[in-house]
C-alpha cells in the first residue's frame, strides 16, 4: 500500500470499530427520553436531566455526546436544542426512526451479532435461536416488551419504504388492476399508500390473526383478512410484499409464491401480479445497504437479502413468469415484478 494512503485507510478502519459508540450513544438518548424532552424547545442539561430523573452531570456528557453527532446543538450556557436530524427521533416525526434505533441498537439485537463468527465458522445462521432459544416472531410473542419495540420500528421503517416503493412504480400502468393484496402487510401502511395515490383499486391486508387484534391504528379504507401466507392468501388482481420473503430461506419462500400463484389460478386472475419490495443486492463492485443487510438477516432468522436474478429464480421456480425490478432512484429497494402465466390463470 502507498503509505501516503495509509492514514487515510487507518481513519476509515477506525470510524468502523468505533462506529458502535455512535448508534449507543444516540440509543441511549431516546431510550432516555432526551430528544422527547427537547421537543418544546431549547433546554439546559440539568433541566433536562431534572425531568428524567437523570444525574445531572452524566446526563450532561451524554446530550454533549448528542450534540458532537449533529443530533443537537449546544450554546455557551450548555442549553440544548433539536436539530434538523435530531426531530428524526421523536415519536410523533412523520420520517421518525426513533423505533428503529430502539429495535436495531436495542438489547436483543445487539446480542445477536456476537454469534457472527460462530454462525459463519458452523455454516448454522439464526443467531435468535442460538440467543434466546426460539425464532424471532415466537420471541416477539413471548415478550411483549420485545414486541412492541418490533411493531414500533416495522411502522418507522414503513414510512421510508413506501416512499421509495411508490417512486419505483411511479410510470406503471395500473389500469388493469382492480384488486390489491398486501400480503402479511402489518397496519397496511404501504396498501394504504397506493390506495390514496390510485384511489379506484381495493386493497386486503393479509395478516395473521392475532396481529390484526393488536393494532389499534388500522386504516379505514382497506380490508383486512385474518390468514396464513403459507397456507391461503385471498385472491386479487396483484399482490405486494414488502420485506416479507427476505425473512425466510429459498424453500420457504417457494412455499408462499406457490400458495400465492394456487390463488391467483384459482380464481381465474389471468396475468395476477406479483410485486416484492426488498432490498436488492447490486453487482459485486457496488457498496450497497443490502449487503450489510443480509448479515443482520443472517443473525436474525432463517433469511437472507438476494440479488433481482436470485428473486427472479425463486419466482419462476413457484410458477411465476419474472418481468423486471423497478427501482427509486436511490436504488435502496428494488421492486421485482413477476406475472402468472396465462396457462396458470
Amino acid at each position: 500500500m502507498d503509505r501516503d494512503l495509509l492514514p487515510n485507510a487507518q481513519a476509515a478502519v477506525l470510524d468502523m470499530i468505533f462506529g458502535r459508540w455512535r448508534s449507543q450513544t444516540l440509543y441511549a438518548g431516546v431510550k432516555l427520553g432526551i430528544f422527547e424532552a427537547l421537543a418544546r424547545g431549547p433546554r439546559a442539561a440539568a433541566a433536562v436531566a431534572e425531568e428524567l430523573g437523570l444525574d445531572t452531570a452524566l446526563a450532561y456528557r451524554l446530550v454533549r455526546g448528542l450534540a458532537s453527532l449533529e443530533l443537537l446543538s449546544e450554546n455557551e450556557s450548555r442549553a440544548f436544542a433539536l436539530t434538523e436530524t435530531g426531530e428524526l427521533l421523536l415519536k410523533d416525526h412523520p420520517q421518525t426512526l426513533r423505533g428503529v434505533t430502539l429495535l436495531e441498537e436495542g438489547p436483543e439485537h445487539y446480542a445477536l451479532w456476537s454469534h457472527l463468527p460462530a454462525m459463519v465458522r458452523e455454516g448454522r445462521q439464526n443467531a435468535f435461536v442460538r440467543e434466546f432459544g426460539r425464532m424471532a416472531f415466537d420471541h416477539a410473542a413471548h415478550d411483549p416488551a420485545y414486541g412492541a419495540v418490533f411493531n414500533d420500528a416495522m411502522s418507522s421503517y414503513s414510512n421510508a419504504q413506501t416512499a421509495w416503493t411508490l417512486e419505483a412504480l411511479e410510470d406503471y400502468d395500473f389500469s388493469a388492476i382492480r384488486t390489491v393484496c398486501d400480503i402479511a402487510g402489518g397496519q397496511g401502511h404501504l396498501l394504504a399508500g397506493i390506495v390514496a395515490k390510485y384511489p379506484r383499486l381495493a386493497g386486503t391486508v393479509l395478516e395473521l390473526p392475532s396481529v390484526i387484534e393488536e393494532r389499534s391504528h388500522l386504516h379505514k379504507n382497506l380490508r383486512y383478512v385474518g390468514g396464513d401466507m403459507f397456507e391461503s392468501v385471498p385472491a386479487a388482481d396483484a399482490y405486494f410484499m414488502k420485506m416479507i420473503l427476505h425473512d425466510w430461506n429459498d424453500e420457504e419462500c417457494g412455499r408462499i409464491l406457490r400458495t400465492i400463484a394456487r390463488a391467483a389460478a384459482r380464481a381465474a386472475r389471468p396475468g395476477a401480479r406479483l410485486f416484492i419490495v426488498e432490498h436488492i443486492i447490486p453487482d459485486a463492485a457496488t457498496p450497497h445497504f443490502a449487503k450489510l443487510f443480509d448479515l443482520h438477516m443472517m443473525c436474525w432468522g432463517t433469511g437472507r437479502e438476494r440479488t433481482a436474478a436470485e428473486y427472479g429464480a425463486l419466482v419462476q421456480d413457484a410458477g411465476w413468469s419474472y418481468v423486471r425490478t423497478w427501482y427509486p432512484r436511490s436504488r435502496m429497494m428494488g421492486v421485482v415484478e413477476a406475472r402468472l402465466p396465462a396457462a396458470a390463470s
